[in-house]
């Protein structure tokens, strides 16, 4: 970080410098470092950079032209490459162990009892049942101890799948979700968007970079509200 911060004050000393020169000076200057790069990049075909080196180049860069991105000694893609990990190194969290904790053996127990006793219980019922007694369960981990034991988790309930509900439903159906952008300066923005099932058609919902439930609630009524006028225009 210091190194950074001593870098960067000497190029602004160099930056006040230069505009107290004359222009031919500063153009001798100019040709002169260019083909100094020129030879070093014949001598090094590939050169190191440090972060520091990274974050100024990456700097700079902003202020070019497109006409001028040929003084630099790498592509323009590269300079966008060292962003792209810069912003996936800052929004990095710490890494957990993946899944859930096994569950207990004695709940495992209750829920397979439970369920020979009463074979008319599906697994929201079992799950009521566990609540009352206190056990601290949830009713998709009592629904796969069924389903691993061999045992219908609902038993009794009608034949229709999700898939054949989801197509006979998708014309009303819409499903919404985040996704996130993140700018140059590391500001992260949160992108609100609606998918009709039916027609898989996406709707851009809003972008903001505090997503409050008040936000996204006024959010989906401006949708369905758009939604209803597209309805009575296009019967």
């Amino acid at each position: 970080m210091h190194r950074t911060a001593y870098r960067l004050l000497c190029l602004i000393v160099d930056l006040l410098v230069l505009r107290g020169r004359r222009d031919r000076s500063k153009d001798a200057e100019i040709l002169v470092l260019r083909h100094q790069v020129t030879v070093l990049s014949r001598q090094v075909p590939r050169p190191r950079f440090t972060p520091t080196d990274r974050g100024l180049l990456a700097g700079l860069f902003a202020a070019l032209r497109r006409d001028q991105c040929g003084v630099l000694v790498v592509r323009p893609a590269t300079v966008l490459g060292w962003h792209r990990r810069l912003v996936a190194r800052h929004w990095t969290h710490p890494q957990h162990s993946p899944g859930r904790p096994p569950t207990a053996p004695t709940t495992r127990a209750q829920v397979l009892r439970l369920a020979e006793e009463n074979p008319g219980w599906g697994y929201r019922r079992i799950h009521g049942e566990l609540a009352r007694l206190g056990v601290v369960v949830g009713a998709s981990t009592v629904w796969a101890i069924l389903k691993r034991a061999g045992i219908d988790p609902s038993p009794g309930r009608a034949a229709d799948t999700w898939r054949s509900f989801l197509a006979s439903q998708a014309a009303g159906i819409v499903a919404c979700d985040f996704f996130c952008v993140d700018t140059v300066l590391l500001r992260r923005l949160h992108v609100l968007f609606f998918v009709e099932v039916d027609t898989r058609r996406v709707h851009l919902a809003g972008i903001t970079p505090n997503p409050t439930g008040a936000w996204t609630t006024q959010a989906a009524r401006n949708l369905t509200m758009t939604l209803q006028k597209q309805a009575v225009r296009d019967p």
